[in-house]
């Protein structure tokens, strides 16, 4: 008898690390259609464990009833959305072979009876799980929690809603992602430095851990409470722009604007007509290609970056897994919140 297959045998053949494999056969983390396929086909080729047949054997027989799987999507625009409907998609292609659907709705306002009417309405189509983006609001904890009691699991991703019965979290560490911002502020502005910090939508619970990260860092630092103003501006271009205007007339000493919320390009574009751009330092979050723009324009300096990608990606995968294959989210290892910092130079 020739010897038995091994995971490094197969890692060898696909050209991958063992690590891949094991994603591969435990359908965990991201991992290329491309690189999947080699795998796969690495697997067969030599006989190793279960996958293709073994895979294919938990596949729903084509008569069996499709799982359909949910997602909430809240009414956001630009780079986030579109990276959020890319994992998505990514996810939905991916899992097509095990017949899952995946329904998406969007909200196209921020109130919770809307969020509450998208949930009811993917519950009345048949869905068993739910991936959830969504301010952090009593009604739609109550929601969850009523879901988590008719048998149908939630998965929050990006912003969290931490007082439901949701299984788990998909999303970057925000608090830290604040503090690191407050970290590179302060070494940019003197000790009595005036900042001016704005928000996106303090409802959403990734939106207010990131500015309670930054504002906790920054005092830590010794800067008073007096010297940082928080603006609200729900992640609007023009209500970001018209702010951050009024806010610097209202405070010609600012040194520092910390944009905690999606509309960067608001905030910039104010900063350039009051002839303010070089002379005020910018820390933002995410890497748009309209972030990247300004970045290289200077006029931003830093932005942190998340893995938003996955945070579409993953729950529908954990969703998939617990459902058809009994596997537990929250034994699942996940790594969907790197932190890198960028500047034009790293681009």
């Amino acid at each position: 008898m020739g010897k038995r297959p091994t995971i490094q045998m197969v890692a060898e053949r696909a050209g991958v690390s063992r690590g891949t494999v094991d994603r591969v056969v435990n359908n965990r983390s991201y991992v290329k259609a491309e690189v999947r396929e080699r795998v796969l086909a690495a697997i067969e080729e030599l006989g190793y464990g279960l996958p293709r047949e073994g895979l294919t054997a938990v596949l729903p027989a084509e008569t069996a009833e499709p799982l359909r799987l949910g997602v909430v999507l809240p009414n956001w625009v630009g780079h986030t959305r579109m990276e959020l409907l890319r994992g998505i998609e990514a996810a939905r292609s991916e899992l097509a072979r095990y017949r899952v659907e995946v329904l998406v709705a969007a909200c196209e306002t921020d109130i919770p009876a809307e969020v509450i009417e998208r949930i009811d309405g993917l519950v009345s189509e048949g869905v068993r799980g739910i991936a959830i983006c969504a301010i952090a609001d009593p009604a739609i904890e109550s929601r969850v929690d009523a879901l988590a009691e008719s048998d149908i699991p939630v998965i929050t991703f990006n912003s969290d809603l931490p007082d439901s019965r949701r299984l788990c979290f998909i999303g970057q560490d925000y608090n830290k992602s604040g503090r690191i911002a407050a970290e590179m502020m302060s070494k940019c502005i003197p000790r009595n430095g005036q900042i001016l910090a704005v928000a996106g939508n303090l409802e959403f619970n990734g939106h207010r851990k990131r500015l309670d990260g930054f504002c906790t860092r920054m005092h830590e630092l010794g800067y008073s409470a007096g010297q940082i103003e928080v603006i609200e501006t729900y992640n609007d271009y023009h209500v970001t722009r018209r702010k951050v205007a009024e806010a610097l007339v209202r405070n010609p000493r600012l040194n520092a604007v910390y944009m905690a919320n999606q509309s960067v390009a608001g905030c910039a574009d104010a900063i350039k007509e009051a002839g303010k751009t070089g002379l005020l330092r910018v820390i933002c979050h995410d890497v748009s290609e309209n972030t990247k723009t300004l970045l290289r324009e200077r006029r931003v300096d830093l932005t942190i970056s998340q893995d938003i990608f996955n945070q579409g990606y993953q729950p529908l995968m954990l969703l998939q897994g617990l459902l058809q294959r009994g596997i537990d989210p929250c034994s699942v290892e996940r790594a969907v919140t790197g932190i890198d910092i960028v500047c034009a130079e790293s681009l």
